[in-house]
Parts: structure tokens; C-alpha cells; sequence
């Protein structure tokens, strides 16, 4: 028998309340009508789902109307008609009421991206108790040594009620002990055993009582122990630049440029072929003209072995280089041995008593600790801080991406930088103080302070090879996945409603959602799924969107996926973060330095991934072109097949773009070269042939292990082919600072 749909309507504002409401089902019809009317206290997007109730199989979900609710002015009344199948005739119907809300006004903390919102003042009351009612303020001492104390009898059913600003009464919800009433949370004392004493900790947590400083910043700008770190590192580079520029008078404050390395590779290759550039950089004497070095995957492993020791750049890195090739070259069965799994069990069970949500990427970082050292590692990022407090080393800077359960890298990915100092989004201006990473935040503030992981988690984070899903593995060969991405896409349209109304810079745009068959989700969920990902509390949980967010400058520079415009979705709703490599996207590890207020001149390039030595850096360059984020135009197709050691592009076509130097992965002149003009004899050539590029590489991304041979071999050509190009490190070191002077000379 075939009868019409059973409609219904389901209402969704996440950025105002984390209830779905629904209307009545209206059964058999195809004209149906409701009449309902639901109220919230607005922020912005809201959405109109309509299904076919079905008592049998799970609702059909027919279509979702994304509509923004600025659009509608203060005091409007206005009935609103979504063309949702104008062959077809179909239209739905909503009429809409704007009105001022009577509550008082709020105290909020912007930085125009992130919202928190202050509750300045709330009640308890214990009907029946000697103190009847405590009015606690922000300026109250709620906390365990310092409770909010009622005195009642046992059994005279009093209840305890927890009153808030008044506010308008949107919905009601019951649950055991529970009943809620227009600001007001009333709590039964029957539900205490024995007399009680209120923990007035407890209660504000749930009710987001927070003080006036967050445990979370929100700001752009860098932080004072950063903004410190670069006052005592400029001094160490103007001192530097001067020595091997041969410059006869020091440089001003303002005329030190600011130099940064960026790294980006896989595995082994990527540890070893950056041991050998810092040892040529530290040699040429410029590693001291450094401020920055960012990683992501592989280089992350030098990193943390460097910042082991707080005076590393001062020091000869011979003795580190001799470990590391020592734990290059070991077998690493012993990583996979039962002693070591049952290690890994008691360390990964300990850490999730400890509060801390656990994946598999875990236990690679707890297999790349075995790999790589000869017992456990009780270093931790924020311990790097003694490092670089003194401005004796440059700034380490990691870079992880936030994503998405079920939704391609391309369609969603957050980029999340972390310095001993502080972890962060770039996009939101939200940072937490390094050793704080992965405790439980809300609304901004710490709620549950956990132990702060050690250095092997972060590690296998931020090379988490198995978090790459089936696109990220196309995307990552060949850049092809544009067929098979498609699938993955949910079918969205704009559509138009009637009457027209006045459009805003920041509005979203009207759409409907139409749900893709089973087969598309299938595919979808094969080709996005990702293995495991690396799961941290999400510190963002409890913010909200501003409501011009997408107007904010800071916001826009790394707007970069559809995902950006609906708030909806990037609200602090999920409990974690989910966080993979840098790489999945493109490998390099120079979004960071790209930030404004890092204020970066100088950039040089290492580069140590497999395959294409241009490809990553053309996508580097293509995705800052199209965020509008100054950076040199790149040309290397021509040389593709011939590469150079190095490569210098000024930027002078890019207005505020740095100087770039490109370091790709080839051996070119150091096969008749021992080093820089020092020809091989005969017996020498042999050890300069370094494959680096075949399919049998001993340096494949597959391998784990590195003979002492081939360790030395890439050590050599990586530390050759910078001391090599001196002159043209000299080169952009020179012309920076002759941009910083000029800079400096030329009126306001």
C-alpha cells in the first residue's frame, strides 16, 4: 500500500541550545500543516529538517534547510518561503518573529572570533536550612576548602535551588532528582545520604560560573613569554649577523631581521637529513641568526632530541649525531617484543586512569619512544622552556591538524601549532599553556587539571602515519583524488526565499541539504575513515562563534574549507580534539611562521619528504596565494628534473612576503664533491652516491632502521648541500637586512 509522507519538522540551533525540537507528525499528507511555535534566544544559523516518521525503519530524512536568522530585523515579523523543488512545487513555510530579549545585558570575552559569556551572579537556597538563601557573586570563593554550608534537618524533604539571571523560559526538561523552572535548578537533599555539605565548586561548574581571567587566551597576538623569548633572541642574532656579515657597527632592535627554519619529511630519512643541515647551519655559524624552527612528522623527532638540552645550539652536536645514529641502526624487534607490549598495556591503562582518551596513535608513540631511545623519556614539551627562556636557542614550533570524524582533510582541517609555551589554534586566536594541553576545559576554563603527556605521545601525534584515510593517501601521491572526493560531498544547494531579504557581508547563504542514497554514504565512510587519530580534550568546548566572525581578519586568513562558514560546526561542541599530521595536507611546517606577529623576514626551506622535491612547496605556494597570505612565487618546473641544491626567491613581487631559501633533497654535486671545493679522489666516489629517491632507498618512508652506512652517507649530503650554498645564505641573510634598515629610514 502506498500512502503520502508522514511529515515532520525538526528544528536545530546549536550555537543557542544543544536540544533538537520537533514538531507533531502529520500523517498521510502532502500538504502538511503544523503551527507550531518554538522560541530561542538567538545567535545566528538555524536548521529546518523535515523527515518522513516511519514506525517500522528509521526515519527517511528528506531535506535540511540552513537558513540565517540576521537576516531578519529587530522587531520584524516576517512568513518566509524556502523554494525547495520549484519544478516540483515544493515549498516550506516558516514565518519568523525577531524580538529584543528582556534579559539583562550579558558580560562576555571576545577576541571577535570566540565568545565567553559571564554569569555574574546566581543563588542557593535550602528551604528550611538556618541560612535560607547565599547570593554568590564572580567575586565569591567557591571552592572545596571554602564550601557553600547549609544546616537543615535529615528529614525534612527540603531541596536545594540553584537560581540564575532570569531568563526566558525556552523549554523544560525532567530527570531524576532535576526539575527545571524559569532560572531556577532545584535538586532534592533526600538525594544526599546524611547531612551534606554543598561543594560550591561542583555546582558552578555546572551552572559555568567562571572568573573574570580564563585559564584560556584568546587573542592573536603572541604571548609575553614569547614576545620575551624574541627580545633576548634578538640579541643573540644581531651579534650573530654582525660576525658573519662583517658588519662594522651593531644593529638596532629594529633592524634584526627574523629568521626561521621550517622543516617538513617522514621517518628516518627526515630525522637523519636534518641532523646533517643544523650541523651545516651551526658550522656556517648562522644557526645563531635563527629565531624559529618549525616541524611536523619526522622532523618532530630530531626536534625533541634537541631540546633535550637546554645549550644544544652552543654545544658540538657531535655526541648527539653519534646516539641518534646508534639508535638509527639498532634492530627494532625489541620495540615489538612481548616485554615491550606488556610496557605499552601498563602505560596506555595508566593513562587513561589518568583522565587522558587513548587511541592506537598511543601506542606508536610509545613504539617510536622504543625505537629511538634506550629507556623511557620522562621529557615533556613544556620542559623545552628551559631552552629557550634565555633566548640561547631558537623557538621549537610543532604542527598538527585538527579534523574531523567521517569528513575529508580537504573538506575540513584546523591547523594547531605547539610551542613549549603555549598550544593553539591560529584560526581562532585560542591558546593554552603548554602543560596544559589535553586537561578538560569549558568555557575557558580549567576544569579538570590532568598530568601533561610526555613527549612520546606528542611525537607519535604529530607523525601519526596511521590517521592518513583513503583521500589523504590519494591526495598525498598524486593529487588526484578529485573523483573520488566527490563522493564524499554532501549535495548542497543554494536556494532562494521569499520575500527576498537584505543581504550582509557575513550572512550565510540559504541551502538545503539533501541526504546522498546508502551507496554514496557507504563510499564516503570507507573513503574517509581514518584508522585512528590521535584524541585530546578539546580545550575550545563551551566557546561560542561571534556572530561576525567571518569578518574577522585574522579569521579569514586561514578560512580555508566550506566547513569555515557555518558555525555550527565549529563550535567547541565535541569532547576531543582529533588530531593528525601536518602532512596529510601538504608537508611543510610553514603555516606558523606565516602569522603576522611573528613578523618573519627569512626563510629557509628544508625539505626532506619522499617523492616530487616540488610539489610540496608549489602547494605551500598555492594554498597562501589563495588565503591571501604574502609568500615568494615559486618556479620550479623547469628544473624539475634537474634540480639545484638550493633555491633564493625574494619575494619582491609579493608585497610583505619573506625571503625564501629552498634546501630540496638531491645529490647533485656532492657525488664529485667531498665538500665544498674539495674534489673526491677515486676511492671516494663510491660514497657519494646516496640514493635517495628508488624504490629500494634505504631511506623509503617504509623503513625504520638505517645501517650506520647509509646514516652517514645522508648526514653528509644534507650537511654538504647547505655549507655548499653559503654564499647564498649570506646572500638573503644580507638583503634582509638591508630591507629592515630601509624599512626603518622611510617615513610613516
Amino acid at each position: 500500500i502506498v500512502t503520502q509522507s508522514d511529515c515532520y519538522v525538526s528544528l536545530s540551533l546549536p550555537t543557542a541550545s544543544v536540544q533538537q525540537f520537533r514538531t507533531k507528525t502529520v500523517q498521510n499528507s502532502k500538504n502538511p500543516t503544523w503551527n507550531e511555535t518554538f522560541h530561542f534566544t538567538i545567535q545566528s544559523q538555524v536548521k529546518l529538517k523535515v523527515c518522513d516518521e516511519d514506525n517500522i525503519t528509521q526515519d527517511d530524512h528528506l531535506l535540511t534547510v540552513f537558513f540565517d536568522v540576521s537576516k531578519i530585523q529587530l522587531g520584524e515579523n516576517i512568513q518566509l518561503c524556502f523554494q525547495l523543488n520549484p519544478q516540483g512545487k515544493e515549498e516550506l513555510e516558516v514565518e519568523f518573529t525577531m524580538e529584543s530579549s528582556p534579559d539583562p545585558p550579558e558580560n562576555i570575552v571576545t577576541n571577535g572570533v570566540l565568545v565567553v559569556i559571564f554569569i555574574l551572579k546566581f543563588a542557593l537556597t535550602v528551604d528550611g536550612s538556618y541560612e535560607g538563601t547565599q547570593t554568590h557573586t564572580l567575586s565569591s570563593c567557591l571552592c572545596p576548602t571554602s564550601p557553600a554550608r547549609f544546616h537543615y534537618i535529615k528529614y525534612y524533604q527540603s531541596a536545594l535551588a540553584v537560581a540564575l539571571p532570569r531568563r526566558r523560559r525556552l523549554s523544560r526538561v525532567c530527570c531524576r532528582n532535576l526539575v527545571t523552572m524559569p532560572g531556577q535548578y532545584v535538586m532534592f537533599c533526600s538525594a544526599f545520604p546524611f547531612a551534606f555539605l554543598l561543594a560550591a565548586t561542583a555546582i558552578s561548574r555546572g551552572l559555568s560560573v567562571v572568573p573574570r581571567n580564563l585559564d584560556a587566551r584568546l587573542g592573536f597576538d603572541l604571548c609575553t613569554d614569547e614576545q620575551d623569548f624574541l627580545r633576548n633572541r634578538r640579541k643573540v642574532v644581531a651579534a650573530a649577523l654582525k660576525d658573519v656579515l662583517h658588519l662594522e657597527e651593531d644593529l638596532q632592535d629594529h633592524e634584526v631581521p627574523i629568521v626561521a627554519v621550517t622543516t617538513a619529511g617522514c621517518g628516518i630519512r627526515a630525522l637523519t637529513g636534518m641532523y646533517g643541515s643544523i650541523l651545516g647551519l651551526q658550522k656556517l655559524r648562522v644557526l645563531d641568526c635563527v629565531s624559529y624552527i618549525s616541524g611536523s612528522s619526522g622532523t618532530t623527532w630530531t626536534m625533541t632530541k634537541l631540546y633535550e638540552d637546554a645549550d644544544w645550539s652552543r654545544k658540538d652536536l657531535g655526541e648527539i649525531i653519534i646516539e641518534a645514529r646508534k639508535q638509527a641502526a639498532k634492530c627494532k624487534m625489541g620495540a615489538f617484543c612481548m616485554r615491550s607490549l606488556r610496557n605499552y598495556y601498563r602505560e596506555l591503562s595508566q593513562r587513561t586512569q589518568a583522565g587522558h582518551k587513548t587511541s592506537f596513535i598511543d601506542l606508536w608513540g610509545l613504539m617510536i619512544e622504543s625505537m629511538l631511545n634506550d629507556g623511557k623519556c620522562h621529557h615533556r614539551l613544556s620542559d623545552q622552556r628551559r631552552a629557550v627562556n634565555q633566548g640561547q636557542n631558537p623557538l621549537p614550533i610543532y604542527l598538527a591538524l585538527n579534523v574531523k570524524d567521517k569528513v575529508a582533510t580537504k573538506d575540513f582541517r584546523e591547523w594547531v601549532e605547539f610551542t613549549p609555551y603555549e598550544v593553539g589554534f591560529l584560526k581562532y586566536g585560542a591558546f593554552i599553556r603548554a602543560e596544559d594541553f589535553g586537561s578538560e576545559f569549558f568555557m575557558g576554563r580549567l576544569m579538570k587539571k590532568l598530568p601533561e603527556s610526555r613527549i612520546c605521545f606528542m611525537q607519535g601525534m604529530w607523525s601519526s602515519i596511521f590517521s592518513k584515510n583513503l583521500l589523504d593517501a590519494w591526495h598525498t601521491s598524486d593529487n588526484s583524488e578529485d573523483f573520488w572526493h566527490r563522493w564524499t560531498q554532501n549535495k548542497v544547494t543554494e536556494i532562494e526565499e521569499q520575500p527576498d531579504l537584505p543581504e550582509k557581508p557575513y550572512e550565510m547563504a540559504t541551502c538545503m541539504f539533501t541526504p546522498t542514497s546508502g551507496l554514496s554514504t557507504a563510499l564516503r565512510d570507507i573513503l574517509t575513515d581514518r584508522p585512528a587519530v590521535s584524541k585530546y580534550h578539546n580545550f575550545l568546548r563551551g566557546f561560542q562563534m561571534h556572530n561576525e566572525y567571518i569578518q574577522q581578519e585574522h579569521f579569514t586568513k586561514w578560512k580555508d574549507t566550506l566547513l569555515d562558514t557555518s558555525p555550527n560546526d565549529l563550535r567547541g561542541n565535541s569532547e576531543h580534539l582529533e588530531l593528525v599530521d601536518a602532512a596529510f595536507f601538504f608537508e611543510t611546517s610553514c603555516p606558523p611562521l606565516l602569522r603576522p606577529e611573528r613578523k618573519v623576514d627569512v626563510i629557509i626551506h628544508l625539505n626532506y619528504t619522499g617523492g616530487s622535491q616540488t610539489l610540496p612547496l608549489e602547494q605551500a605556494c598555492r594554498y597562501f596565494s589563495e588565503q591571501g597570505i604574502p609568500f615568494p612565487t615559486i618556479g620550479l618546473k623547469d628544473d624539475e628534473k634537474n634540480l639545484k641544491e638550493c633555491y633564493m626567491f625574494d619575494g619582491a613581487d609579493t608585497p610583505g612576503a619573506p625571503l625564501l631559501l629552498y634546501f630540496p633533497l638531491v645529490n647533485d654535486t656532492f657525488q664529485r664533491y667531498v665538500a665544498p671545493g674539495m674534489s673526491r679522489s677515486a676511492a671516494e666516489m663510491e660514497l657519494g652516491k646516496v640514493d635517495i629517491s628508488s624504490f629500494c632507498s634505504p631511506y623509503s618512508t617504509r623503513e625504520v632502521s638505517l645501517k650506520a652506512e647509509d646514516f652517514n652517507k645522508l648526514l653528509k649530503l644534507t650537511n654538504y648541500n647547505v655549507m655548499n650554498n653559503e654564499n647564498m645564505i649570506l646572500q638573503a641573510l644580507r638583503m634582509a637586512v638591508a630591507r629592515k634598515k630601509q624599512a626603518t629610514s622611510q617615513p610613516v
